[in-house]
């Protein structure tokens, strides 16, 4: 019997799901990335439904470690109001991050033994299920955001100029 591959398709990727949920754009301000992670997302139902309705909000959270798991810790999912009248929501609720072990334990050594901080980047979808992407993050002292903000206004005066001059010619 053949399977049906249709789903497997690149077509098919990301129909219906939307791509991107949720960005931390603060994270590339306020800190130094270095290994990205993907880890899955412990939801409940509600909060599913809220994520569906663009109501989730990464900006001040990160990632702790309890009892050898990792956590999302401060990501806000608003609840919907006509999805959520049945159970008592907490829209800032610790929510597991799901990672290999190998993964785990890499991130607990480079936090305890390095001072890294884990924090999250993104929020997406693959297929129909919710993916956090995190980083291992050292802080950006003020002169380190001060040099950022500068070689971005430089590039993007370069990308100008550059634009001005093949429209001259």
């Amino acid at each position: 019997m053949a399977k049906n591959s249709s789903s497997k398709t690149g077509k098919d990727k990301g129909k219906g799901a939307g791509g991107t949920i949720a960005l931390n754009k603060r994270s590339r301000h306020e800190y130094h990335l270095e290994d990205r992670f993907e880890a899955g997302l412990s939801l409940e139902g509600w909060e599913l439904k809220a994520i569906r309705a663009g109501r989730a909000n990464i900006t001040e959270a990160y990632a702790v470690v309890l009892k050898g798991e990792m956590f999302l810790v401060g990501a806000q999912i608003t609840p919907l109001i006509s999805a959520s009248t049945h159970v008592v929501t907490n829209d800032r609720r610790s929510r597991k991050l799901l990672l290999h072990r190998r993964e785990i334990d890499t991130l607990i050594g480079r936090v305890q033994r390095d001072s890294y901080t884990v924090v999250p980047t993104a929020l997406y979808w693959k297929g129909n299920k919710v993916k956090a992407e995190v980083a291992l993050a050292k802080g950006k002292q003020s002169h380190d955001k001060r040099e950022a903000s500068k070689e971005r206004d430089w590039d993007r005066e370069k990308q100008r100029v550059m634009r001005r001059h093949n429209k001259d010619a």
